[in-house]
This record gives C-alpha cells, structure tokens and sequence, in this order.
C-alpha cells in the first residue's frame, strides 16, 4: 500500500508540473491554445535526442534489410542459429529494435496526465476564472468533440480539425517511415498497423479535450518534420560516402606481357 501511495504522489507531482508549465507558457503568450503549442515545442526538443535515434534506427533497419532476408532465408530450418544470425547482424549495423518505441512510451504519459489535468482544469488552477480558448478558433480546450458535437455542427468543424490532425499526426510517420522499405510483406504489414492506430486513435480523440488533440498533433508535425529532415541528412550521408569510395577505389589496368622467345641456342 505504501508503494500504491508512492506512485500516486509521483503522478499527481507530475499533474502540478505540467499545470505550472501550460500556466506559465499561458502567461507568456496570452493564450492557452499558443501556451499548449509552446508546452510541445519544448516538449519534443528535450525528446530530440530520442527522436534522432529512431530516425537513425529506421535509417539502418532499412540498409540491413536484404542481409536480414538472407538470414531468414538460409536458416529458416534452423531459429535458433537465425536468431543468433539476426542480432549479430544487429549489433554490427547498431541497429536497435527498441529504439523506435521509446518516444513513444515517454510520450504517453504526457498524454494521459495533460488530458486528467484539462478534464479537471479548475482543480489544478483555481484562481484563473476566464474561459481556456485557442485565439476563439477552439472556443474551448477543454471541452471535448463529443460534447460540442452537441451543439451542432457549425460548432463542431473546428474540433473536427483537430481529429484530423489528431489521426493523421499518429499513422502519418509510420507510413512515411515505411516509403523506403523493399520488404513489401513488412511494408503492408505496418500499412495495417497504421491504419488500425489511426481507427483506435479516432476513438480516443472523440472524448478527449480539444487541448490535448492540440498537444498531440502539433507534436505529431514536429516528429514528421525532423524524422524527414533528418532521414535526407542520412541519405545523402551514406550516399556521399559511397562515391567516396568509389572515387578513391583504385583503378586496375590489365597489362598484357609479351611472352619472352627463346634465344637460338649456337652451335659449337
């Protein structure tokens, strides 16, 4: 029990930190919708480190895709040789399966605990008494699509916005991520995998704050924008590299010889 009331003094701190910080970012921009964007800005810089090595993971997974087909290939009779040929291949390419989920599972809780504090907004800012708008686009960052649903559909449309935003920002980089890889049978498996997310995630905006759809798709463009940059950036990497290497490749040169005639022996 002692460790139950632990956990939930952590979580609630982490409830506080990030009511002070959208406060403070609210003070700062004089709008709670720019406060929540600053809020991701600032967010996704600090996960940037992680983000790179996702990006850099998925960069090498795709280089060591056809030797990994081999593998399968050569030792499907063999698991337990080809999972000892696989994370070798791994460990040589410095590839991490493991790397791609970790913005992930730091970003969730995030997630959760910026959507219990806009459920409950007054009890985790008690002096503020205005309305918690976005620039009168969202009237209310608070509310959820189903609850302005509603009201009709003209007050609807701008939280229908933000649902697009909401789904695309969460299939949109795994599709982009899969545009290069020559495995088709994993590329439409992930396709799939995409598309269920993006049906799950559609639930989930339905009765979450307008606010936290904002958080999420905001973060969701960033994460797009830098795994694209930065996937380019290794590409023209590994491809300068390779004319590099053929540039500096010596060039053979076939000399043909000309066989030696025997000298007339003289006779004595």
């Amino acid at each position: 029990m002692a460790e139950i009331g632990q956990i939930n003094g952590v979580w609630e701190a982490i409830l506080w930190a990030i009511a002070w910080l959208v406060e403070k970012f609210y003070f700062l921009a004089q709008d709670w919708g720019l406060a929540i964007i600053l809020f991701t800005i600032v967010f996704r810089l600090l996960l940037m480190p992680l983000m790179l090595g996702q990006t850099r993971s998925s960069f090498q997974m795709q280089k060591v895709q056809p030797l990994l087909k081999e593998i399968q290939a050569k030792y499907s009779d063999d698991p337990v040789r080809m999972n000892e040929e696989t994370q070798r291949l791994y460990a040589e390419a410095k590839f991490n399966p493991l790397a791609s989920c970790v913005p992930m599972l730091i970003q969730m809780p995030i997630f959760i605990a910026l959507f219990q504090v806009l459920r409950n907004i007054q009890d985790w800012l008690p002096d503020y008494e205005g309305t918690f708008t976005f620039y009168n686009i969202i009237p209310s960052l608070t509310a959820t699509p189903s609850e302005v649903m509603e009201n009709g559909i003209a007050a609807f449309v701008p939280y229908g916005i933000l649902i697009i935003i909401f789904v695309g920002a969460t299939f949109l980089p795994m599709l982009l991520q899969q545009r290069d890889n020559q495995d088709s049978q994993q590329r439409n498996q992930m396709y799939m995998m995409s598309i269920i997310m993006g049906v799950m995630m559609l639930f989930v905006s339905w009765s979450s704050p307008a606010g936290v759809l904002l958080f999420w798709g905001v973060s969701g463009i960033i994460a797009t924008i830098t795994q694209q940059v930065y996937m380019r950036h290794l590409k023209n990497k590994a491809a300068a590299e390779e004319n590099a290497q053929i540039e500096i490749k010596p060039v053979k040169v076939e000399v043909e010889r000309k066989t030696k005639k025997k000298r007339p022996t003289k006779k004595r």
